[in-house]
């Protein structure tokens, strides 16, 4: 499953992390992170959005799928238990 923007920077707030936090936890660059919540991620290569996804769930955060947990819920994130 992929995540989108939004779910990228409720995922940051969650745990509390800036975005040069994120650009730290995963080597990509400050602008790419940037670039990657106000452009979205479907313009970064697989290997960036990997990289963003791996650093989230490695520190605690669960990407939820639209319809996941209910037939009218979006996208979201939780953070694990």
């Amino acid at each position: 499953m992929s995540f989108n923007s939004d779910q990228m920077k409720a995922a940051r707030a969650i745990i509390g992390w800036s975005q040069s936090q994120l650009s730290e936890a995963t080597s990509l660059s400050l602008p790419t992170i940037k670039r990657m919540e106000t452009q979205g991620v479907e313009r970064s290569s697989f290997a960036n959005v990997n990289a963003v996804k791996e650093a989230l769930e490695n520190a605690g955060i669960i990407f939820i799928s639209p319809g996941e947990t209910s037939q009218e819920g979006g996208a979201g994130v939780r953070l694990k238990e």
